[in-house]
């Protein structure tokens, strides 16, 4: 955890790839891009205080999403930003926006991987928040 400017510490920041995490079992969700969007916001609001394996909580979680999954609501816990754009872009610069914090990327897209690397950030696959 990096500190925040107040003295307090700032908690890691988690972002997730949501066409990439969705994309990566095939369960269907091309049938339903937003719901699947939607049920795994709300898989990750779950991660938000107790952390992730190696990565203890709390989390500070922003799930990316684009294209159909435009229009999935933010929850506790976990906010939502919908991509302008590529999502890939988003996910870069919110890991080069981080000044100084932890990032953990989910991502399995590998030159999105780089990117994110490139500017300091950590990177996991998918399978780190699907269970």
């Amino acid at each position: 955890m990096a500190d925040d400017g107040s003295g307090g510490v700032s908690p890691l920041l988690l972002v997730v790839d949501g066409a990439n995490v969705v994309g990566s079992v095939p369960d269907g969700w091309w049938r339903d891009r937003r719901g699947a969007a939607e049920r795994l916001r709300d898989r990750l609001a779950g991660y938000a205080g107790p952390g992730l394996p190696g990565h203890p909580g709390p989390l500070e979680i922003v799930l990316v999403v684009e294209g159909a999954a435009r229009g999935v609501e933010s929850v506790p816990g976990v906010r939502v930003e919908a991509a302008p754009g590529s999502g890939d872009d988003l996910v870069v610069a919110l890991a080069e926006g981080a000044a100084g914090r932890r990032v953990l990327v989910v991502t399995a897209d590998r030159e999105l991987r780089r990117r994110v690397a490139e500017r300091g950030a950590e990177v996991t696959g998918p399978r780190t928040v699907r269970g």
